[in-house]
C-alpha cells in the first residue's frame, strides 16, 4: 500500500518514514545520538547517515522508522567538512600549494578501529580549500566523496608538508543531499515534540521532513498506481509502468521511484529503456512500501 502524498501525512506518518537533519554534538557516538532521536519520536528504529566519531559534530542525516531503508542513497552523494590541521611545526611557505596538490582522486586505507576491510581504495577529494593559518593551526575546508577519511588526510598532509600533522576538531557541514542550512539540535527537537503535544505542530513540521527529502539527489522515475502496488507486492518496474524518468541506462545510476503524488515507492537501479514497450527498466533494490 503507497503512502499519502508528502504534504498530506500526519505526524505520525511523518515518523514513520521520516528524516531529520541532525546537528550532531561532540560526546555521544553517531549509533547513541540517533537512538535517542529515535527514543525522543517514539519511533521502533532509527538509522544515521554516516558515522562521525563521539568527538566530530556537525550534519548527521538521521532516518525513521521505515525510511531507514533509504540509507543507500547517502552513498551517492558527497560529503563536506571544515577541519583543523593541526602541524607539528611551523608552517611552511608553501603549505597552500601542497594542499592543493591533494584535490583528485587518492588512495586511502581505513585505520585499524575502521568497521570494514582495510584494503586500499581509491577516494576523491573535489575540492581542499586552505581558509587559514594561525601558528602551528591551519582551517581546511574539504569537498569530497562519500568514505573519505579526513583523520588519514590530515596525516598525510603532514607527512607532504614535511612537519608531521593530525586532525583536531573536524566539523561536517554537508551530507548530499542536506546541508548546515537546516540543521536541529537534540535540544530543538525536544522542544518541537513538547510543542506538537500542545497543539502546535509547526515547529516539529518544521525539523521532521517526509523520508523523500532524502531522495532529491537521485535522478527521478515516475510510475503509474497500478505499478506502484506490484512493485508493494514484489514485482519489478517494467516499461508499460513507467511514466517519466530521468538518468542514463547505460550507466545504470541509482534512482528512486514515486507514484505521482510524490509517494516513494522503491529505489533501484536505471537498466533499462523506459520508453521501450517491454522490459524491465529498474532493477529492485529497496522497496519502501
Amino acid at each position: 500500500m503507497c503512502r499519502d502524498p508528502p504534504e498530506e501525512r500526519d505526524l505520525e506518518s511523518l515518523a514513520e518514514f521520516g528524516v531529520v537533519n541532525l546537528d550532531k554534538p561532540p560526546g555521544p557516538s553517531a549509533h547513541q545520538a540517533s537512538g535517542w532521536l529515535r527514543d525522543a519520536l517514539d519511533v521502533e528504529k532509527a538509522a544515521h547517515a554516516g558515522t562521525l566519531d563521539p568527538k566530530v559534530t556537525g550534519c548527521l542525516p538521521t532516518l525513521t522508522g521505515t525510511a531507514t531503508r533509504l540509507a543507500p542513497a547517502f552513498l551517492e552523494g558527497e560529503k563536506e567538512y571544515v577541519a583543523v590541521l593541526e602541524l607539528h611545526g611551523p608552517a611552511p611557505t608553501d603549505i597552500e600549494s601542497v594542499i592543493g596538490e591533494f584535490e583528485g582522486a587518492l588512495y586511502q586505507k581505513p585505520p585499524r578501529k575502521s568497521a570494514v576491510s582495510r584494503r586500499l581504495r581509491v577516494r576523491t577529494v573535489h575540492e581542499l580549500d586552505l581558509l587559514e593559518v594561525r601558528e602551528r593551526k591551519a582551517l581546511l575546508r574539504i569537498r569530497c566523496e562519500s568514505g573519505t577519511y579526513i583523520r588519514k588526510l590530515c596525516h598525510d598532509l603532514g607527512l607532504a608538508l614535511g612537519t608531521g600533522a593530525h586532525m583536531g576538531h573536524l566539523r561536517r557541514t554537508a551530507t548530499t543531499p542536506f546541508d548546515d542550512a537546516s540543521l536541529c539540535s537534540l535540544h530543538d527537537l525536544v522542544d518541537a515534540i513538547a510543542f506538537a503535544e500542545e497543539g502546535d505542530e509547526e515547529p516539529l513540521r518544521g525539523i521532521l521532513a517526509p523520508g523523500e527529502r532524502a531522495l532529491v539527489h537521485l535522478p527521478r522515475v515516475t510510475i503509474a498506481p497500478s505499478a506502484a502496488r506490484e512493485v508493494a507486492n514484489g514485482a519489478q518496474v517494467y516499461a508499460p509502468g513507467v511514466i517519466d524518468s530521468e538518468g542514463d541506462p547505460d550507466e545504470e545510476p541509482l534512482v528512486a521511484c514515486y507514484t505521482p503524488d510524490g509517494s516513494a515507492v522503491c529505489l533501484g537501479r536505471l537498466v533499462g529503456d523506459p520508453d521501450a514497450d517491454s522490459g524491465r527498466v529498474v532493477a529492485l533494490e529497496r522497496v519502501l512500501v
